[in-house]
């Protein structure tokens, strides 16, 4: 399944998270909170609902 697009403001957000230590952020575009690849690697699994940041490679098809 492809990766679902990321907003260059939203990818920002994300690595300026990242870089703090942050487990999520703020949406710059909707105001919702989002994950980081940080958090989700911390899980120690997929969930397989589409998160934005999955480093497990699972993307939802509607995504």
């Amino acid at each position: 399944m492809t990766k679902p697009r990321i907003s260059p403001e939203a990818q920002r957000a994300h690595d300026a998270a990242v870089a703090r230590g942050q487990l999520g952020y703020m949406d710059p575009e909707t105001g919702l909170f989002v994950m980081t690849e940080l958090y989700l690697k911390q899980r120690g699994q997929c969930c397989e609902s589409g998160c934005r940041h999955c480093p497990y490679g699972f993307h939802d098809a509607k995504s």
